[in-house]
């Protein structure tokens, strides 16, 4: 029998039980993760035991898996602790990751001849948070960083445009890029790792993409893209062929390159979007952001391939024992 373990480690002071399996300092550890959510977060909710003491801007770490196994445990987030809630008898802990940092960082800044990549790096730096990936993607010829929306608001149209992934990984560190088949497969077998499933298929909310800024680089050259254009049909990308027609404008693509990217970008989106799904399955905190799922032996034989992961949320209570809860969606359109 598989006995959940966990390793707290908030400010200076850590609970480990696969060092001390008696001590049960957590009556629940849930930590969600979400490509579509900008912060992720952690819910502690601890009893009297274990001598923790939380406060707020303390840094915390968790860490999951099962005690008796010797894989040992996997940090599933690293975060800031922004609020204790006490109570009589249990203590409400929740903690951000450097996402929230993000949100709360505005700077006024304009960029020339930077790659998407080259600029998330650099809005990282100015919200002192470390990046672990940031892939090149598209090349703006210019790009205005204004101080109206934070800097994460920046990162995440970056990523739109581009069709990247945005998160913070399990270290607490950014990762910009695109999805890739995933960083790792994790399996599940029909009638042997899956609790429930759910999968939502759904009419494509456009047949095709119309994108474009506000340059007449595709006919006047690449070094006209700061002038302005009534003119679009030159420089203008598109996915697709079919109706409803969605149009996408963005001032930042000022070439046609630029443009086109976008446009395939935001049509593969809306075509993965077609098939989603949730799936609850013992506790994997080995599942993470980046990270595929392949299914196995399922009755809906269209279902027996790999999807995007897209949210995890991992879940331990002293009733129900260590859950994982993965969303997903397609990785392939299939026609």
């Amino acid at each position: 029998m598989l006995t959940p373990g966990y390793k707290l480690v908030v400010g200076k002071k850590a609970v480990d039980t696969t060092n001390d399996p008696q001590t049960s300092t957590a009556v629940e550890i849930l930590v969600e993760l979400d490509l579509d959510t900008p912060i992720d977060r952690a819910v502690l909710t601890l009893g009297a035991l274990g001598g923790l003491q939380p406060a707020v801007d303390d840094p915390a770490t968790i860490a999951l898996g099962y005690a008796d196994e010797s894989a040992g445990l996997t940090t599933v987030i690293t975060a800031g602790v922004v609020a204790v809630d006490q109570g009589l008898e249990t203590a409400r802990v929740t903690s951000y990751t450097a996402a929230n940092t993000l949100l709360r960082t505005f700077v006024d800044r304009s960029y020339q001849s930077k790659t998407a990549g080259a600029i998330v790096q650099d809005l990282a730096n100015e919200g002192k948070v470390a990046v672990a990936t940031a892939d090149d993607g598209i090349t703006f010829p210019g790009y205005v960083v204004d101080g109206r929306r934070s800097v994460y608001v920046h990162m995440r149209e970056l990523a739109q445009l581009c069709g990247f992934d945005l998160y913070i990984n399990p270290d607490g560190k950014v990762v910009f890029q695109k999805f890739n088949g995933g960083n790792a497969v994790h399996v599940f077998e029909s009638g042997k790792h899956i609790l429930s499933l759910d999968v939502l298929r759904a009419q494509a909310s456009a047949g095709s993409v119309v994108a474009w800024g506000e340059s007449p680089t595709g006919s006047k050259g690449n070094d006209s893209w700061p002038w302005l254009t009534k003119d679009f049909s030159s420089s203008k990308g598109t996915s697709g062929s079919a109706s409803p027609v969605q149009l996408l404008e963005r001032p930042s693509l000022r070439t046609a390159d630029a443009a086109q990217s976008a446009a395939a970008a935001h049509g593969l989106a809306i075509q993965q979007r077609t098939l989603t799904g949730r799936l609850l399955t013992i506790g994997r905190a080995e599942v993470k952001l980046g990270d595929a799922i392949a299914l196995r032996s399922m009755a809906d034989t269209t279902l027996n391939t790999s999807f995007q992961v897209r949210s995890v949320r991992h879940r331990v209570t002293k009733d129900e024992g260590f859950t994982t809860l993965v969303g997903f969606r397609a990785i392939t359109v299939q026609q």
